[in-house]
């Protein structure tokens, strides 16, 4: 939409609307004013449609369905996005690396972790700095123990998701393995197949901001940038012993509770 089209010109930017009523509702976006408030939660919106499409989220209201899938939404706005799985569509792009993605938040969320050593998130037990808020709870969880997922099959809990959906297809037989067509190699999931394809592919997209060296995934990339500095940001919940990687900390938290046990017999 042009934004100069229009007979009525807002007086605080470039937007031009059609008709009086128009300008009065853009104007609300520079005023701030949301004169229309739902009854359930008290937010407050610009306008009528915005509230209706909120109300939804209240009510359960679903009217728009995929023509390609059984998912429905409570907004248009949430189909449009949804409609970028298949058709492939990833407006957004990352102006460090060229790699695209489907929702603005991906993208924000790559160039923190991969392009940024921005950490706005610290851990309430140590003091540990995150960048991401999925990133600082699964660090928690070495403090606490916590083992949120639990099998509905079985009694078996974990600490991740992904461990309770590898246990579900290797011990329940529950749920899709996906095939490479190339090696015929089986996963979990389709990011894990598509990074094994970039392997077969010889395809590196994810370069370290440090050096020259390229990596197939950003857990590669993150992993390799840990030599460049000495930062520690994983810490075992029952010594205090720092280490660089996650998967060294999960190792040595094994080994200091198996001798906190034997101890205590």
């Amino acid at each position: 939409m042009n934004i100069h089209t229009g007979k009525y010109k807002c007086t605080d930017c470039d937007r031009c609307c059609q008709n009086r009523a128009n300008l009065a509702v853009h104007r609300r976006i520079h005023s701030g004013e949301k004169p229309f408030e739902c009854t359930v939660c008290s937010k407050r919106f610009i306008t009528s449609g915005s509230l209706v499409a909120h109300s939804r989220i209240h009510s359960g209201e679903k009217p728009y369905k995929c023509h390609m899938c059984e998912k429905v939404f409570s907004q248009s706005s949430g189909l449009q996005v949804h409609m970028r799985v298949h058709t492939g569509d990833k407006p957004y792009k990352c102006s460090l690396c060229n790699k695209r993605f489907s929702h603005s938040y991906s993208l924000k969320l790559h160039k923190r972790c991969v392009h940024s050593n921005i950490r706005l998130y610290d851990c309430p037990y140590c003091g540990k700095l995150f960048k991401t808020h999925d990133h600082l709870m699964r660090h928690v969880r070495i403090h606490t123990g916590a083992k949120p997922f639990s099998c509905r099959h079985c009694s078996e809990r974990f600490t991740e998701s992904t461990h309770l959906k590898t246990h579900l297809l290797k011990s329940h037989n529950e749920g899709t393995w996906l095939t490479c067509n190339i090696c015929q190699k089986k996963f979990y999931y389709s990011s894990q197949l598509k990074n094994h394809l970039q392997r077969h592919k010889n395809i590196k997209p994810y370069a370290c901001s440090e050096c020259d060296k390229c990596f197939c995934t950003v857990y590669e990339v993150q992993r390799h940038q840990a030599v460049h500095t000495d930062y520690r940001q994983f810490c075992c919940g029952l010594c205090g012993k720092d280490y660089k990687r996650r998967v060294e900390v999960v190792k040595h938290f094994k080994r200091c509770l198996d001798k906190l046990q034997v101890s205590s017999v």
